[in-house]
């Protein structure tokens, strides 16, 4: 076992290659070797740790042996877990997370180089039972694993929503589950200001007047995350999206506006006077107290979406920059400049008290030190920019699960793809990536339903090698993990649940149900311009918010279309008669039915209830195209070709079908689109 401990020491991450046969595992392992045998399905397991004494560590072992129930502390017959390491891992320190875990039908065996591939071990074991409830069994395995980035992140935004410290507790076991570790905590915002400050006291009493985190709640979620090898970085978002911070301390604005606390969602473009000593005076002060609470020596400043219009427009703060040369070719104010000072200032009371300063890519220009880590929301060129002037860097674009994208497409994005135009050592400095969970549109409520499981995508991505890239297999798994993280506590499947029953009202739900699941919100930020005024106190709960950010039962249906139409194009018109074409066929029409008929079911309580009035007309479009649908299968079945005339109609209804209602939006108009146009 030592010697495949010191193999896997030894190989680049590259050579790896994606293991065939990857059974329920989310990340996928390095390298995976299945046996023939298993561990009896009643055998109990039995700690044997072997390193330094932790008492952390000693719990996290204790909550998977529960969760197996196979805890066998006190058991005299029971098997040996055995558990080695080197020493305790310190996150801060990007500390070794690799491990070799091994199960035999004698025990299961952990070696890692620190406690923090102990805990990867332990999250991996959890995922390996088989078999059912009753009578689950632990395949004989041997797995070698090492991540490929060493930061792995989910950004929670209790600024917009507040998060009860539950569902920030609970969304840290799933982050476990799934390998991530880092916490990055969007901590202030224009709608809220979520921490206890006992020097500024001003900043929570009223930017956290809906909610805020004292700072022993702090301590606890930091110990939480701490035991499950998850570093937390806050995120204090300066000099834009600070009107919370202006609400309570008005010397920091930028003109002689006052503000309150912002009901209403958007970039609002208002921002701190960078040019009063004042400024920097408040922020020191904050900054001193909030890097002493938090220990991870990253600390994120935000730096985006200020354009610098109230700058531009104050004469005495244009006059300041005039001065000092922040001023374009043609003679207009450089705001960029004076935000880049401005950061500069930032950055040196954060070097002061020993913190590493990270920003969104808005802060990357000249004059910027290489010491500021910068986290890529707009495209892949700040990322590389980045690394290319000698900053460390972290990208999140392409991982936004707030705009209610496919996994699959959160999936594709690669902090260093193939093509990367970046040298050896400039790779080194992409640290790795962030799934972003913005929470306009999210509540405590429902908030589980919009992170997972789709941010396990993104964990792979972030964790297992390159070559990992099967999309069917990553959905497969994706399901198994979906219940894991329910046993976990979480309520990505439960609260939609509720929210249907309370909208039904004493009807039927499964009608309703079937209609939520055929649809999804609107994408990306268009929620906002839908004909329906948001603001903070809005409640979420309608339709919209009920159904998934992708639906399971459209995805599963696309993917059985594509199956069946997948033959040479000599056979498209006429599908061969196999059993298999048969059973999809039959798996098709099953759908397509209960879809086409459930208008009739649903309408009645849609009618009824004022709220879901608005959804009605998709109801009836999901009855449309299922029976476009059903007469397409008609003809491929019968070698029938389909006529032009119906070709031309069923366009013009399927683009009618595409129109959303209610911030929803129907995706199986764009598959059954492709099916017929193909």
């Amino acid at each position: 076992m030592l010697r495949s401990l010191l193999l896997l020491l030894l190989l680049p991450l590259a050579a790896f290659a994606q293991p065939a046969d990857t059974r329920q595992l989310l990340p996928v392992p390095a390298q995976v070797s299945w046996g023939k045998a298993s561990l009896a399905p009643r055998a109990l397991l039995k700690p044997q740790l072997d390193g330094p004494e932790d008492a952390q560590l000693r719990a996290a072992v204790g909550r998977t042996l529960d969760r197996l129930h196979r805890n066998g502390t006190a058991a005299a017959n029971a098997l040996p877990l055995q558990i080695r390491y080197g020493k305790l891992g310190r996150m801060e320190l990007f500390d070794e997370e690799r491990y070799s875990l091994r199960v035999t039908p004698n025990g299961v065996t952990i070696d890692a180089p620190t406690s923090l591939g102990v805990l990867r071990a332990l999250a991996t074991l959890e995922q390996l039972p088989q078999g059912d409830a009753k009578r689950s069994y632990l395949p004989e395995v041997e797995i070698q694993d090492q991540p490929r980035f060493p930061w792995r992140g989910l950004l929670i935004d209790p600024a917009r929503h507040f998060m009860p410290v539950s569902v920030i507790k609970r969304n840290l076991d799933a982050m476990a589950a799934v390998k991530l570790n880092v916490l990055h905590w969007h901590l202030s915002d224009d709608q809220g200001f979520r921490v206890e400050s006992k020097v500024l006291p001003k900043l929570h009493q009223v930017g956290g007047a809906n909610g805020y985190y004292t700072q022993e709640q702090v301590r606890e979620v930091l110990q939480y995350a701490q035991a499950r090898g998850i570093r937390v970085i806050p995120e204090f978002d300066v000099p834009g999206h600070a009107t919370a911070w202006l609400a309570a301390y008005p010397e920091l604005a930028s003109n002689d506006s006052t503000y309150g606390v912002s009901p209403r969602w958007g970039v609002l473009n208002i921002a701190m006077d960078p040019t009063k000593e004042s400024t920097y005076e408040l922020l020191d002060k904050l900054f001193a107290e909030m890097t002493a609470l938090f220990p991870d020596p990253y600390f994120h400043i935000g730096g985006d979406e200020n354009d610098g219009r109230q700058w531009r427009r104050n004469p005495r703060i244009a006059q300041y920059m005039r001065e000092r040369g922040m001023v374009k070719r043609d003679g207009a104010v450089d705001k960029h400049a004076l935000q880049t000072a401005f950061n500069r200032r930032v950055l040196t009371m954060l070097t002061k008290y020993e913190k590493r300063m990270v920003g969104w890519d808005e802060i990357l220009g000249p004059g910027l030190p290489a010491d500021a880590v910068i986290q890529s929301w707009r495209g892949k060129k700040g990322l590389y920019e980045a690394a290319k002037a000698g900053h460390q860097a972290i990208l999140s674009n392409g991982y936004y699960i707030d705009l209610y994208l496919t996994a699959a497409s959160h999936y594709a994005p690669d902090p260093i793809p193939a093509d990367a135009p970046l040298t050896d050592e400039e790779k080194k400095r992409i640290l790795g990536g962030e799934a972003t969970m913005w929470s306009e549109f999210a509540d405590s409520v429902i908030y589980d339903s919009r992170v997972w499981p789709r941010t396990a995508a993104v964990a792979e991505r972030l964790w297992s090698p390159a070559t990992v890239t099967n999309v069917p297999d990553m959905y497969r798994r994706l399901g198994a993990v979906s219940v894991q993280l329910e046993g976990l506590g979480l309520q990505h499947r439960r609260a939609p649940e509720q929210l249907l029953a309370m909208m039904a009202a004493g009807y039927d739900v499964a009608p309703l149900r079937t209609l939520a699941n055929a649809l999804e919100p609107v994408k990306e930020y268009k929620r906002h311009f839908q004909g329906f005024k948001y603001t903070t106190q809005t409640p979420l709960n309608r339709l919209v918010d009920a159904a998934p950010a992708e639906s399971e039962a459209v995805r599963q249906f696309g993917a059985t279309l594509d199956s069946l139409l997948a033959y040479p194009r000599a056979l498209i018109t006429q599908l061969p008669h196999t059993p298999e074409t048969r059973r999809q066929l039959a798996r098709l029409r099953t759908q397509l039915k209960q879809w086409q008929q459930n208008d009739a079911k649903v309408q009645p309580l849609l009618q009824t209830n004022a709220s879901l009035r608005e959804y009605a007309p998709l109801s009836t479009q999901l009855t449309v195209v299922s029976t476009l649908m059903l007469q397409r299968l008609e003809q491929l079945e019968k070698g029938k070709p389909a006529s032009a005339e119906w070709l031309a109609a069923a366009q013009k209804q399927l683009e009618q079908a595409k129109k959303p209602a209610g911030q929803t939006e129907l995706p199986l108009a764009e598959v059954v689109r492709k099916a017929i146009t193909r």
